[in-house]
């Protein structure tokens, strides 16, 4: 499958279309070899995590390097590579989830690995080709994401295509034959075999938002994860829209998708997914309230979004990562201000985020504050302050985390 999607892949961009390179394209091989450029980020982050069920604390300190070159194009073909490392600075005091230490999770692991390594081919107008392994996010990454929060990406080897056929209309398909999750090779689940394919289309064409269809076949390999294989398909639109004079703006989201069981899976199970949210954005404040519902057929099975950036969702204590049986609901509210005004503090950003959850079977979980201060400064640096308490009424258990972040893009 994989060789023959990849050969595919090839014959389109060679026979079914006609070439369209661009002017400014290198002249020759080495030419787009030597005229590429690099590019080079620092992470600093130090994570507090004071979790109910253990006597210690856990302090995470690490620094994540990024190393990036990106060649210049040449008959519409390019590369990417990228190699990323995560390093411990100080003690290990913290489970990395592969230390072993008897304190709490963060899954930032000392890691050094090759993060993204692709040929992608643009010959063709408003089509890119793409093959090999590549940092991939999707929509809102709700459903395919890179979970860059953490300090090391989720990464595809895959093999996909981005078009825009028409003004407007985005069609982005996809076929993944491993995942490589946040922990690492050396981790037993670091990688995820997998026969999965990606189906993605955006209409941004819309006075008043997009509207975007999906579907998402996951079929994993290995015996531990099969429960986790699932079939998705959805409808999303968002948009936003000024009212009476310009000054507020109204910002909207729907979306609705099913999900049952697919191939390996052991379960047989149906279940839905609803989001809705609303809010006003004006003066530099902007405010929310949404629901949104991962749903459960009696328990049999619940709604699963395994290829997700988790952490953007259902709360920053990361206490859903994976769906509970009963299902969960998230009623939710936030609450955000930007500094616009010249000066030193132009930019900085404030998040207040209140989430109450509970089962969509059953009763409640918990609920969680979520603070966050951040701002960028000048062209290269950026820092930020973030705090999130987890409330647990029969979920889980209480959690409180700090997470301190300073960096730099070059």
């Amino acid at each position: 499958m994989r060789t023959l999607l990849l050969a595919s892949v090839a014959s389109l961009s060679v026979l079914a279309f006609a070439p369209a390179y661009a002017a400014d394209e290198a002249a020759s091989f080495a030419e787009a070899i030597t005229n590429g450029e690099a590019s080079v980020n620092f992470r600093y982050r130090a994570e507090s995590v004071d979790q109910a069920g253990f006597a210690d604390d856990a302090l995470a300190s690490t620094l994540r390097t990024k190393l990036k070159y990106e060649t210049g194009v040449f008959q519409g073909f390019s590369a990417v590579l990228e190699f990323d490392n995560v390093t411990q600075i100080g003690n290990d005091d913290y489970n990395s989830t592969l230390n072993g230490v008897p304190k709490p999770v963060i899954a930032d692991p000392e890691i050094t690995a090759v993060n993204q390594a692709y040929i992608a081919y643009t010959g063709i107008e408003n089509t890119t080709f793409l093959a090999g392994r590549t940092a991939l996010n999707i929509g809102n990454q709700r459903f395919v994401g890179t979970v860059g929060w953490r300090q090391n990406d989720q990464t595809w080897d895959m093999a996909g295509v981005i078009s825009k056929p028409v003004e407007g209309l985005t069609l982005t398909g996809g076929y993944v034959w491993n995942v490589n999750r946040i922990f690492g090779d050396d981790h037993p689940f670091g990688d995820l075999d997998t026969n999965t394919f990606i189906l993605d289309g955006k209409y941004s064409g819309f006075e008043f938002g997009n509207l975007t269809a999906y579907g998402l076949f996951i079929d994993l390999n290995d015996a531990p994860v099969f429960a986790l294989s699932s079939q998705t398909l959805g409808v999303r639109f968002d948009g936003k829209h000024k009212l009476g004079g310009g000054d507020v703006t109204a910002l909207y989201e729907a979306e609705f998708a099913t999900q049952s069981d697919y191939k390996d899976s052991p379960l047989d199970y149906s279940a839905q997914y609803y989001h809705l949210s609303a809010g006003l954005a004006a003066h530099g404040f902007t405010g929310k309230v949404g629901y949104e519902v991962l749903g459960s057929d009696a328990g049999a099975g619940s709604f699963q979004t395994p290829l997700a950036t988790l952490h953007k969702f259902n709360g920053w204590a990361d206490k859903f990562l994976g769906t509970p049986a009963g299902g969960l609901e998230d009623f939710y509210g936030s609450l955000s201000y930007k500094v616009g005004a010249d000066g030193p503090l132009k930019g900085l950003k404030f998040d207040a985020i209140y989430h109450d959850f509970s089962a969509d079977v059953g009763g409640d979980y918990g609920s969680e504050i979520d603070l966050q201060v951040s701002k960028k400064f000048g062209k290269h640096y950026y820092g930020g302050l973030k705090f999130a308490d987890y409330n647990s009424d029969g979920f889980a258990t209480d959690t409180q985390k700090i997470w301190f972040t300073i960096g730099a893009n070059y």
